[in-house]
């Protein structure tokens, strides 16, 4: 969508933040050009094969050390996009216009409040959305390579930057900057209040999320490790005894370190903590996991989550809107 297109306080809110647009493209195309370089850097030195011929980046590959660096960050800076948005529009997008009381000038064009209002909004919204877009595709360019060592999409950056999760934080960012902008009318203090709420939300929302669907759980005996299956997510694991209860392995670790004259699990540790276990029953072994067939699930209920956020936020934000400016 284009400038000139544009009509009336559409067109006024992309003049006054232009340079913020621009800066939104610039930061695209700077992104494109530092992963792709490292993507042709980390191709110039071909991969090793290991005995089943499976393909891994040859340690001397400092293109693919340095890919494995720049998407660690970038994944962290995906995840902080939100807070950045949301502060943006509670901040230079709403409150100024109020602390400085331009928004009147607005006013007197024949446009309501409501209006203008949802204008900046849409305007916002649309622009985020684009960016954010372009910035998915350059990460996930990156991160076909860079996920053969990492933890995969069930990290919080690749689970959050190559999701549908992003897009509606974004959207709550918004409503939430919206209201809080309105509420306050002090830009730097909107712009914090912002950031803190959006940065609970981020973190309540992180730390429940695999709470969402229940685990699965696969058992076996004890000895060899036991590997989730289906490249699934590991919750919890742990020993099992005869009747099948979980058991406490940390009754066996007191019981070592409370022995005197062992060092730990040298000299005899081992076997007394290997004692231990067999006299408690401990026969088995359990491993709680998410399948990845969860995956996009909990990406649709954590959307959903952030959706009803942004509903509520944004009518909470017309309805203060309306009460101020009747």
């Amino acid at each position: 969508m284009s400038a000139p297109a544009l009509k009336g306080p559409y067109w006024v809110t992309v003049r006054q933040y232009r340079r913020t647009l621009w800066l939104a493209v610039a930061a695209v195309i700077v992104s494109l050009a530092v992963i792709g370089g490292l993507r042709i850097w980390d191709a110039q030195t071909p991969d090793q094969l290991l005995q089943d011929g499976y393909p891994i980046p040859s340690d001397e590959n400092r293109g693919f050390r340095a890919l494995e660096w720049a998407m660690e960050y970038a994944g962290g800076g995906m995840i902080l996009l939100p807070l950045l948005v949301g502060a943006f529009v509670a901040g230079p997008l709403i409150a100024r216009e109020f602390e400085s009381g331009t928004y009147k000038l607005s006013l007197t064009q024949s446009v309501s409040p409501a209006a203008w209002l949802r204008a900046k909004l849409l305007t916002t919204t649309s622009a985020v959305l684009l960016a954010t877009l372009a910035l998915t595709g350059v990460f996930r360019i990156g991160w076909e390579r860079a996920a053969i060592f990492e933890g995969g999409a069930w990290d919080p950056g690749p689970y959050v930057a190559t999701g549908v999760v992003l897009f509606a934080y974004l959207l709550a960012a918004v409503a939430v900057g919206a209201l809080l902008g309105l509420l306050i009318r002090r830009t730097l203090v909107a712009m914090a209040a912002t950031g803190l709420v959006m940065g609970v939300v981020l973190l309540v929302l992180g730390a429940y999320r695999w709470s969402f669907l229940p685990v699965k759980t696969i058992t076996g005996p004890t000895g060899p490790t036991l590997w989730t299956p289906e490249n699934g997510l590991m919750m919890d694991t742990g020993l099992l005894t005869a009747s099948g209860a979980r058991f406490d392995q940390s009754i066996c670790w007191d019981e070592v370190n409370r022995t005197p004259g062992l060092d730990g699990m040298e000299d005899g540790g081992t076997k007394l903590f290997d004692r231990c276990l067999t006299r408690h029953g401990a026969t088995a072994q359990y491993v709680d996991y998410h399948p990845s067939s969860h995956y996009w699930p909990t990406q649709l209920i954590e959307s959903g989550i952030l959706l009803a956020l942004t509903a509520l936020a944004a009518f909470a934000a017309f309805r203060v809107l309306r009460a101020r400016l009747p």
